[in-house]
């Protein structure tokens, strides 16, 4: 299952479209009134954001048994890399299905890249590594559940040590140079060379967004709310926390602030094509037709097949009987996003129309191998079987 670690940026109406790990800087924070907390209603379970980064007894008993204590002679940073990718040791999987705390992802060896990237921070502070959080420059990858859009961006860190003639066990005076790398899913040479540094306050305000969209996506509207805000309070210069907090002031149905909130992140950002995108539609909502044009034809010059154009085409396609066009219309996406599980199960769904079953296998075994969530995988797995069980029945007759 290939691994990465979800951004949210949302687009509404017909998509929102949710972003949720990358970050770039705005100019100035925006002031407290883009918050309405009266619109909503208190949250569930609120997040304890003090858990994020905590470890739990069972993670200081793997560290102090499985790894032992750092000294003269030994690379305990080199221990940690291979327990995190041996499957002797961590046994990790991942799963994007939620963005988990340090502990939770411990306890379920599994994760997305977010989590995994927050567990191993974790067990490497306890060992006394610095540790680097990193923003990777790799294009964004889309997933989409129901109406909402996801862009998934991706983080790594890296294990430091102190530079020579440091205290070795201080968090300080970090030999950069000399770090390990770790990473959950095969990266470009150049585009780690120009990874960027990121705060743990904000890789705090990408797991709060990513936790606001997850819940929105799952219809808890009100506490997505208070996750996006705990976002934007985490780290006030996160941008698409206010994404985030617009498209869920969407959902609310409550377009004035969701325009405001969308209006601050367009402001900050205004070639994002999420943001424009996002902000066209809620102008398009309040009958602002004249300004919601101006943003349609930016985006039209920034992006003129927008995510999953074809995709929806295709499935219209598929609603009419016309498998052949959906089949063309899948493939075209698929050259954009080549490794997107639910693009190779339609072209499977195509192609088995059209009596075409070993190309329909070889997509359902793409769609598995894919696959994001174990769920999905599980999915996909039962249908491949099915449509072998199938082809094997026809064979023999």
């Amino acid at each position: 299952m290939t691994p990465w670690v979800r951004i949210l940026s949302l687009v509404l109406a017909t998509a929102a479209f949710l972003s949720g790990c990358a970050s770039q800087t705005p100019r100035v924070a925006p002031a407290q009134q883009l918050f309405h907390d009266q619109l909503f209603q208190p949250p569930a379970a609120p997040i304890d954001t003090a858990s994020v980064f905590a470890l739990t007894p069972e993670m200081r008993d793997y560290v102090k048994h499985e790894l032992g204590t750092p000294g003269p002679g030994r690379d305990v940073r080199r221990m940690l890399f291979d327990a995190l990718y041996r499957r002797d040791k961590l046994q990790l999987e991942y799963d994007a299905a939620l963005t988990r705390t340090a502990a939770e992802t411990f306890a379920a060896r599994s994760g997305n890249c977010l989590s995994l990237a927050i567990m191993t921070a974790a067990l490497a502070r306890e060992l006394k590594m610095p540790v680097i959080f990193q923003q990777v420059q790799i294009d964004e990858v889309w997933s989409r559940a129901g109406n909402l859009y996801f862009a998934s961006n991706h983080v790594n860190l890296s294990l430091g040590r102190p530079l020579a003639g440091q205290n070795p066990y201080l968090l300080t005076a970090v030999d950069v140079a000399n770090s390990l790398t770790v990473d959950f899913i095969p990266i470009p040479p150049k585009a780690r060379e120009n990874a960027r540094p990121l705060t743990e306050k904000t890789v705090l305000a990408m797991f709060l967004n990513n936790r606001a969209a997850e819940l929105l996506s799952a219809g808890q509207v009100d506490d997505a709310y208070w996750a996006a805000r705990q976002a934007a309070e985490a780290d006030p210069l996160f941008i698409n926390a206010y994404n985030t907090l617009g498209v869920i002031y969407q959902h609310h149905g409550d377009q004035p602030q969701a325009e405001a909130a969308l209006r601050y992140a367009h402001s900050q950002l205004p070639d994002n094509t999420i943001y424009l995108s996002n902000l066209a539609q809620t102008l398009e909502s309040a009958n602002k037709l004249d300004e919601a044009a101006v943003l349609r034809a930016r985006l039209a010059q920034l992006e003129p097949y927008p995510p999953f154009y074809f995709f929806v085409q295709g499935q219209e396609a598929m609603k009419l009987g016309d498998y052949a066009r959906a089949r063309t219309l899948f493939e075209r996406e698929l050259d954009r996003v080549p490794d997107y599980h639910e693009l190779h199960f339609w072209l499977a769904l195509a192609n088995y129309q059209l009596g075409n079953l070993h190309a329909a296998d070889r997509h359902l075994a793409l769609a598995m191998e894919n696959s994001t969530t174990r769920s999905d995988h599980d999915i996909y797995s039962a249908k491949l079987d099915h449509l072998r069980a199938y082809a094997a029945q026809l064979r023999a007759k």
